[in-house]
This record gives C-alpha cells, sequence and structure tokens, in this order.
C-alpha cells in the first residue's frame, strides 16, 4: 500500500477505494499467475478509460481549435492518445514502476513496452473516473496527457509532419532504411535512418521499426527547422 500512497502523491489524486487502483496496475499476467481471474485484471477498466480519454480529448480540441475542421480535429486527438503517446506520459510520472506483472511478461520486458504502459494508462484513468467521477479523470488528462501537445504531436506524428515539410518543398521522395537491428526478441533495438532525396536527414533508434522511424522524421524535422532559422538569420 504505500507505494499505492506514493502513486497517489504523484498524480495529485486520493483513491476512496483503493482497490480500484489496485486493479487498474494488475496486467492480465499477474491476475493470471495469482490466479485472480479474468476480472482480476485491468481490462475492464482500460475499456472504460479509453471512452473517457476520448470524450476529455475530443472536448478539449474542438474547444482549443474553434477553426480546425472536423478531419484535422481527428487526426490530433489520434496523435495525443495514440499508444506511444500515452506510454510517454505515463513515464513521466513513473506509472511503469507501480505495475504489477506476471514473472514472464517482467523477464521478457513487459515493464518497458509500450502497449502494456498505455492500457494501464486508460486503466487508471477509468479507475479515477469511477471513484471520482467525471471532473477528476479531466483534471488528470489535463494535467498528464493534454499537456505540451505541439512538442507530443511533433514527436508522435513526426513522419506526417515530415513528409507534409518535404512535399511543400517540391516533393522530394522520403525514404526510411533499416540501418540495424539488434538484441533479443524481447528487447529489440531498431536503428533506422530517413533519406530525403537520396541523402541522409535524421537517424533514430526505438524497440520497434515503427518507432525508430518516427524518431529519425523528428531528428530530419529538428534539422530542417534549425537550417530555416540559419537561413533566416543570414537574410538579416
Amino acid at each position: 500500500m504505500t507505494n499505492l500512497k506514493k502513486l497517489q502523491q504523484v498524480i495529485g489524486y486520493q483513491f476512496q477505494d483503493l482497490h480500484l487502483l489496485q486493479q487498474a496496475l494488475t496486467h492480465s499476467s499477474y491476475a493470471n499467475e495469482k490466479k485472480l481471474g479474468k476480472l482480476g485484471c485491468n481490462e475492464r477498466l482500460e475499456f472504460l478509460g479509453d471512452a473517457v480519454l476520448e470524450l476529455i480529448s475530443s472536448d478539449f480540441l474542438y474547444k482549443e481549435f474553434p477553426k480546425v475542421p472536423e478531419g484535422e480535429l481527428t487526426k490530433k486527438r489520434a496523435s495525443l492518445v495514440c499508444e506511444p503517446s500515452l506510454a510517454f506520459c505515463a513515464r513521466a510520472f513513473g506509472l511503469p514502476d507501480y505495475l504489477l506483472l506476471g514473472k514472464g511478461e517482467e523477464i521478457t520486458g513487459g515493464r518497458k513496452r509500450d502497449s502494456i504502459i498505455s492500457d494501464a494508462t486508460e486503466a487508471l484513468l477509468g479507475a479515477i473516473y469511477l471513484d471520482g467521477g467525471f471532473a477528476s479523470a479531466k483534471e488528470f488528462v489535463l494535467k498528464f496527457i493534454l499537456n505540451d501537445i505541439d512538442s507530443k504531436r511533433l514527436f508522435y506524428d513526426s513522419k506526417t509532419i515530415l513528409q507534409e515539410i518535404v512535399q511543400e518543398n517540391k516533393g522530394q521522395a522520403v525514404q526510411y532504411i533499416l540501418k540495424s537491428e539488434e538484441g533479443p526478441d524481447h528487447d529489440k533495438q531498431f536503428t533506422v535512418d530517413v533519406l530525403i532525396n537520396g541523402a541522409v536527414s535524421g537517424t533514430g533508434t526505438g524497440h520497434t521499426k515503427k518507432a525508430a522511424e518516427q524518431a529519425a522524421a523528428y531528428e530530419a524535422i529538428c534539422r530542417i527547422k534549425k537550417q530555416q532559422v540559419s537561413h533566416v538569420s543570414e537574410k538579416h
């Protein structure tokens, strides 16, 4: 329970029903190992949290961007609440440290896995919603998930943003080339180069090819923006 006290201090929310918090942190592998049954894990809370998150993020974006059409709002929401983004947000406040995992899942790197962390984030939100209502859930989302959204979109939607930048500059070709693949199956490390018009513009690493591509695209965008700033400075 000490750990649960610490987590509550970190997120700034005190649970009336601590069982809800414990369940939100319980992965199916732990529930199976401890014979808690199918309903003993966080999957039902994740289902609820997913719906609550969709409503809160939709409401936020609708009000924040009054002139943006539906299609763009959908893209923004998708990039903010996608698996890697939620995992990133959860790592920022240390959620993975509190997860209850089965021994096998622990050994194979489950505590680092985006899918497990993002599911637990949604489960935690579902638990807050049940325990404290919509206002408490909204406060948690605004504080930990819908903060610094421009930077988050830049990182998690880097491939799309890079493609848009390149198309604006006469549509040069963007290619992603896998440089290396290292480590055991449960803890792979991929390194990818992104080429614009045949020249390497960024390099990224990640536990999946997609994550490595996003990181490479992010580096390329940062370089392009830096070059644009220096060109402007030179003109002045």
